[in-house]
């Protein structure tokens, strides 16, 4: 394949799966964070190399390229799936048994079960729905960790652990015929999901939120908003990161930086995010009452999480529950590093208080980069999301995402404090 044919073509910065084609047949389907990124680096001179000579016979063959835009990486993974097992790609498959790749099974049972299996064991009269294969097995267990959170489904450990993954949202409430009911229509739903059939999805959510609400079923019509609104955000930080470890490949590019003190070279998992990647950083306080309050930043760089760049405060400036008071001290903390890189976005949990102090910070260190607010409702669920509409609309997925991901680190970081305060008085 020539790299003209991607000069000539205007490939989207956004997930998806891709083709290699040559004469209209299929011969390679791929899933990718960013399709911009993932088929330029098939243009890479160290090719060979980095992929190998499956991949660089693939290049060399194909004449064309295609690909087709989806809202996230948990879409395109299932997307790629399913256009695998529909057209047999000679190099998806080469040097490697479909026996040994992983598939989601749906069984056959009055309350059906979702099992992921290898291939081997899927040929079973027991199974209603067999979807994939999925050849990457890391990715296919955070895809389903994020789907049972929308669609919490039984599995074959529910029996001995339903009392535990009840409390976690992780399996339906069956006690109950209505529970089946919405247990059975969660199944049918996950069945579409699987098929690539969101848009169905949502049509049959909204129409269920509709007639609970009708007849006054305010609390079923609200689980069922709850659905909707996470099928619409889904929240694949893990996937993304996974996505990009798998598949992204590393030619000439600058390496990363180093982090100040630290003796780690260029494939060191202790990497400091540079500056050459697009770094996304959010913050968020957490506390009860006041007490025990503390802050955290979380970074997010090119789609990929980057754990050792998190970063925990303790309040030192606030006694009482002043959010925006210890959001500018965290910020005034983290700004005084210079050594570390600054971030293309600022993502803050509030409303325009936090946004404006936030800002206000910024402005009088002269540093100009954009900053968005997310507002919350009293479930802190976003409401909507403030500061500059052109960031807003190009980034609002992976605002949301770093939202969401600072939220959860403020929380487990807040109960470890306070469980410290706690032991220290009794």
């Amino acid at each position: 394949m020539k790299k003209d044919i991607l000069k000539k073509v205007k490939i989207p910065d956004n997930s998806g799966v891709y083709f290699f084609l040559k004469e209209g047949k299929i011969l390679y389907i791929g899933k990718a964070t960013s399709l911009r990124e993932r088929l330029n680096s098939y243009m890479s001179k160290r090719l060979f190399d980095m992929r190998g000579p499956i991949i660089a016979d693939l290049t060399s063959k194909a004449d064309k390229i295609n690909w087709q835009e989806t809202d996230s990486v948990l879409e395109a993974l299932i997307l790629e799936a399913e256009l695998i097992k529909k057209h047999q790609p000679r190099y998806n498959t080469k040097e490697k048994s479909d026996k040994s790749f992983n598939y989601v099974c749906i069984t056959r049972e009055l309350l059906p079960r979702v099992l992921v299996l290898r291939g081997r064991n899927v040929k079973h009269p027991m199974f209603d729905k067999v979807y994939g294969p999925y050849t990457n097995g890391s990715q296919l267990r955070e895809a389903m960790k994020i789907i049972r959170r929308i669609f919490p489904f039984l599995d074959d450990r529910s029996k001995n652990y339903y009392k535990f993954y009840k409390q976690v949202d992780l399996v339906p409430d069956i006690s109950n015929v209505e529970g089946v009911q919405q247990y059975k229509n969660n199944i049918k739903n996950l069945k579409l999901f699987f098929a690539g059939r969101k848009k169905q999805v949502l049509k049959n959510l909204e129409k269920e939120m509709k007639t609970h609400a009708k007849i006054y079923q305010f609390e079923k019509a609200g689980e069922v908003k709850r659905q909707l609104f996470a099928l619409k955000h889904i929240n694949d930080v893990a996937l993304i990161k996974d996505n990009f470890a798998d598949n992204k490949i590393f030619d000439s590019a600058p390496f990363f930086g180093r982090i100040k003190g630290s003796k780690v070279g260029p494939s060191d998992t202790k990497i400091s995010l540079s500056a050459s990647l697009f770094r996304i950083e959010a913050y968020d306080i957490a506390h009860m009452g006041g007490k025990d309050m503390v802050g955290v930043m979380i970074v997010i760089g090119d789609g990929e999480i980057a754990k050792n760049e998190y970063r925990k405060f303790k309040i030192r400036t606030q006694s009482n529950a002043n959010d925006t008071g210890a959001l500018v001290e965290i910020l005034e903390r983290r700004l005084a590093h210079e050594e570390w890189a600054l971030p293309n976005i600022i993502v803050v949990d509030g409303g325009i208080a936090q946004l404006n102090a936030a800002q206000a910070i910024l402005s009088r260190l002269n540093i100009s980069t954009p900053i968005v607010s997310v507002v919350k409702d009293d479930k802190h669920r976003p409401l909507g999301i403030k500061g500059d509409r052109k960031i807003i609309q190009r980034y609002e997925r992976e605002i949301l995402l770093a939202n969401s991901e600072a939220h959860r680190f403020a929380i487990t970081y807040h109960k470890k404090v306070r469980a410290r305060s706690f032991l220290k008085q009794s």
